[in-house]
């Protein structure tokens, strides 16, 4: 067997994963990323000078002649470095979480709230490139779609502030500002869609610029219509007490609510359910899978996709407007790129809205374990990113190539035992069911004609 044909066999098998087997594919990604991340750090511990090793590698002693090893080559295991590997990995992830095995663990405490306000965040930016994805659109631009939702909703609850107060206010303005920051979201989304859908444009292109475009607007904007005249630094007037999130089992100071991590697993299992049993969800699974084929069952596939990139910059915009509403209290250029971890978030989750939570905690973890690193540690900054790209990028880069595979891989050859997941002829699904893009069974009616919610058996709406 040839080396090209192993790896596409093997390419089918990774296609044809479970769940199961691609949680512990990720698992032993996160073993090997470790691995190689312990390797780093002890060759750049021999590269830094110090006083004291903080790490000494030791032989065991000899059985019955003590020193046998004294020279040589095993010489080498006596050697000190200046950095810990185990140190680093228990401060990067347990110490994220407070260090949840010591017997005086507070399930409140401050970093365990850092590690949940980064992990809030990007469950929004995950679901919103997830979506995306699952209706075959590559959806780079949700950096700018939550940079235009947060300015949004920084300026128009600003002003509408004054209006209303005390309870009312507190009632009010949190809900209206997160449906400001999804309809401008929304809005700066649906440009590219527009874009794709009636002027064939290639989405990435559009969103990787519409980026930029966002980027420099607001700038602008904010150094030099909407600043605050109190600050040095380039943000608008701080917004009132009332507008932002309350402050729900941790101090204020931390930036976090768990009423805003509460809104966002609602928004998971919203997604969940619209993507899995409405006929909206089947038009953009059906059209992500097999768009020919979509569209001869009646789907509108350029009604499809400017609503889907519309969603997708809506979730988008509701990342930005978390963070304002609950992390900084106004607006402020330079917005970290929540937007393009999401990117890693959904490919880790699969493209799956019930996956994004838990991959949006590993990043939520790294974040925030990189500044305990830092701070308990004497390891150079810049390794510690080095760790934490080489975790992401291990982590990831399984469901990655699964993703790809699905584009190589006709559905029949990924499970061709499964009677439901034949291929197409003449742009109509055989057989039950088909795959849509994370792998999950998209319902065809048993027929040969696309026949999903909403739809007669001839193709056409009811």
């Amino acid at each position: 067997m040839s080396v090209r044909e192993r790896g596409r066999r093997a390419l089918e098998r990774l296609v044809a994963a479970s769940a199961v087997e691609r949680a512990l594919i990720s698992l032993a990604s996160l073993v090997l990323a470790v691995a190689i991340g312990t390797v780093i750090i002890l060759v750049a511990g021999r590269m830094t000078t110090c006083d004291a090793a903080a790490f000494v590698l030791t032989h065991p002693t000899s059985v019955g002649v003590p020193g046998l090893f004294r020279v040589g080559i095993p010489e080498l295991f006596r050697m000190g470095f200046c950095h810990d590997p185990v140190t680093v990995f228990d401060r990067l992830f347990l110490g994220a979480l407070a260090d949840p095995l010591s017997p005086g663990w507070d399930p409140l405490d401050g970093q365990i709230a850092v590690t949940l306000r980064e992990t809030t965040v990007l469950v929004f930016t995950g679901l919103s490139v997830a979506l995306a994805f699952r209706a075959g659109i590559f959806n780079i631009g949700t950096q700018g779609q939550m940079v235009v939702g947060a300015l949004a909703t920084a300026l128009v609850v600003l002003w509408v502030a004054p209006l209303v107060s005390g309870v009312v206010g507190a009632v009010l303005l949190v809900p209206f500002g997160l449906l400001v920051g999804a309809a401008f979201g929304g809005f700066y989304g649906a440009i590219p869609g527009a874009l794709k859908a009636y002027a064939d444009a290639n989405e990435v292109i559009t969103t990787i610029m519409l980026n930029f475009i966002a980027t420099g607007v607001v700038l602008f904007l904010v150094s030099e219509v909407f600043k605050d005249p109190a600050s040095q630094a380039n943000q608008t007037v701080p917004l009132p007490d009332d507008a932002l999130f309350p402050p729900v089992l941790f101090g204020g100071r931390f930036g976090f609510s768990v009423l805003a991590l509460v809104f966002a697993l609602a928004a998971v299992l919203a997604l969940a359910y619209l993507l899995s049993r409405t006929s909206f969800g089947y038009d953009i699974r059906t059209s992500g899978v097999q768009p020919q084929a979509a569209e001869y069952g009646g789907v509108d596939a350029r009604r499809t996709i400017v609503a889907s990139m519309t969603l997708s910059g809506a979730l988008g915009g509701l990342a930005g407007a978390v963070y304002v509403l609950m992390i900084l209290g106004n607006f402020e250029t330079g917005v970290p790129a929540y937007g393009f971890d999401g990117i890693t978030v959904a490919i880790l989750a699969g493209n799956n809205p019930l996956g994004v939570p838990f991959a949006a905690l590993l990043f939520g973890v790294l974040k925030s374990g990189t500044t305990v690193v830092q701070f308990a540690t004497d390891v150079p900054p810049q390794l510690v990113g080095v760790l934490r790209g080489l975790i992401i990028l291990f982590v990831a880069m399984p469901e990655f190539f699964r993703m790809l595979g699905r584009r190589v891989v006709p559905p029949e050859r990924g499970r061709p035992t499964e009677p439901g997941t034949a291929a197409t002829d003449g742009g109509r699904f055989r057989g039950d069911d088909a795959r849509s893009a994370d792998g999950e069974q998209v319902r065809g009616g048993g027929g040969d004609a696309v026949d999903g919610p909403g739809r007669d058996p001839g193709g056409g709406r009811e």
